[in-house]
């Protein structure tokens, strides 16, 4: 038998996949998590050698249990946490902490440069905001005087989480990335596809730093030097987590829509080759790029998702495990109690279509008989409305909108994915693998390999449970509550 292997490094831990590269079914997959550093309030880090470790150890875990042979990998997919932003020298050595997505560090920054800024929007198709790599980049080149040394002898590399994986598994033989990780950091043209100098200027950067940018399905180089691969495997494909999650969803078409639950939501529209700029405060991002075609995507962002049913195991130990959250919420069963109840799980800013960087998270119309099974029902319903704000952003901006396909750890909640219809008033679609962001990234490795093309990803997708929207009052009345709060405390 041989092997596909799929990296998903993630933000609270990586997973390795192994697959049967003639079947493409997962053979074993295995997670390795790692610390989350929080040095203040608003900031988040982790360390770039507990990453490489995690990312072994997952291997080494999953080889082993099946007894695989590593030779017999036929090709590597990686794909990863995008805007966490590395800076490391040209040897690999970490020059600081990887600065996380969810970091709001430079929030003051952004609020300086927000207006300079408008002018470059098109051409990146995000706001100025701290979610984004530039300003992390920026940031430790302010801060770290590692960095700035490595800056002036020229040894520095700046990038995404892809790209310090790929140069530590080739031995340092390729610094590269790919359009759908260089999309996020607000330096790319989403026109060309390329660095923009205009954008390094404005963010003081340069473009030695940045590694180059390839299609997503090319040689990003093989194996070399690591003590748990053989050497000589080939990578050849690399996309953002998100990204690779629409391609493990067969989301190949201008209207496939897919949203993925894990530690926050995101949800990817495909737009075919047209770059569409949203009125409704959604991001234009790079979908993928594949033999020369430039592939286009609308995206929405909610920060929390799982992670607000951690908060209610972590913190209110109202649960022992997320899974029991379900059957507490469950128990929340006469709506007319859950009326005025709102949780507004806003850890860490709102993203779509708000964008407000400085939100904290709130808990409203509590009563005395509020219990904890009303709470839990009210996150679900929280993490459903700040899902569907991007979905009603979707609506307005692209008049083509397929049934919502969903992954990630928390669509296996089934209250949760039928209050998510509900709300959204769409079809909800569950396929068999909800692992489809390792899932595209080896299917990415088949393209790569010239085994299958786009439009043959559609027969690997097989649904196994779907939800239809219920006509109950109580939803648009709860939506329009959420709305008009959100007004009152956000905006």
């Amino acid at each position: 038998m041989n092997f596909l292997l799929a990296i998903d490094q993630g933000t609270t831990g990586s997973t390795s996949l192994l697959i049967d590269a003639k079947t493409l079914k997962i053979l074993d997959k295995e997670k390795v998590d790692y610390r989350q550093i929080y040095p203040t309030p608003g900031w988040v880090e982790h360390d770039l050698g507990d990453i490489w470790n995690s990312v072994s150890a997952s291997i080494q875990t999953i080889l082993r249990r099946q007894n695989a042979d590593a030779k017999k990998i036929l090709a590597i997919g990686i794909t990863n946490q995008r805007e966490t932003t590395c800076a490391f020298d040209k040897t690999g050595k970490p020059l600081h902490h990887a600065i996380v997505w969810q970091d709001r560090r430079t929030a003051s920054y952004c609020d300086e440069k927000r207006a300079e800024y408008k002018k470059y929007q098109t051409k990146t198709g995000l706001p100025l905001d701290p979610y984004f790599s530039a300003t992390k980049m920026r940031w430790l080149m302010d801060h770290v005087p590692a960095v700035k040394s490595a800056a002036d002898k020229g040894e520095l590399h700046l990038s995404t989480i892809d790209t310090f994986l790929l140069f530590k598994l080739t031995s340092g033989k390729s610094f590269a990335t790919e359009a759908s990780n260089a999309s996020r950091t607000m330096l790319m043209n989403l026109e060309t596809f390329q660095w923009d100098d205009e954008l390094i200027n404005f963010f003081g950067l340069s473009k030695n730093f940045l590694p180059k940018i390839q299609e997503s399905f090319s040689d990003f180089g093989s194996t070399q030097g690591c003590s748990f691969l053989p050497d000589g495997i080939p990578i050849l494909s690399i996309l953002g987590d998100q990204q690779a999650a629409l391609f493990g969803q067969a989301c190949v078409n201008p209207g496939d829509l897919k949203c993925t639950y894990g530690t926050g939501a995101f949800l990817l529209l495909n737009t075919g080759e047209k770059i569409i700029h949203s009125h409704t405060g959604l991001l234009t991002t790079a979908a993928f790029f594949h033999k020369g075609k430039k592939m286009y995507a609308l995206e929405g962002a909610a920060y929390i998702a799982g992670a607000a049913v951690q908060w209610l195991r972590d913190n209110l130990r109202c649960i022992k495990s997320s899974s029991e959250v379900e059957a507490l919420a469950k128990e929340a069963s006469d709506l007319t109690q859950m009326t005025d109840v709102l949780f507004m799980p806003f850890f860490t800013g709102i993203g779509t279509p708000y964008w407000n960087s400085e939100a904290k998270a709130a808990i409203l119309g509590l009563t005395r008989g509020t219990t904890n099974a009303h709470i839990a029902r009210a996150c679900l319903e929280g993490i459903a409305l700040s899902v569907n704000d991007s979905v009603a952003s979707f609506k307005k901006d692209f008049s083509q909108l397929n049934d919502i396909r969903v992954d990630g750890g928390a669509c296996a909640n089934n209250l949760l994915m039928q209050i998510q219809s509900n709300f959204s008033e769409k079809n909800i679609l569950r396929p068999q693998v909800i692992d489809t962001t390792a899932f595209g990234v080896a299917m990415g490795a088949m393209v790569g390999r010239k085994e299958i093309d786009l439009h043959d990803l559609t027969q690997f997708w097989k649904l196994e449970q779907s939800f239809q929207p219920e006509p109950l009052d109580y939803y648009s009345k709860k939506h329009e509550l959420w709305n008009n709060c959100i007004k009152r405390l956000y905006l």
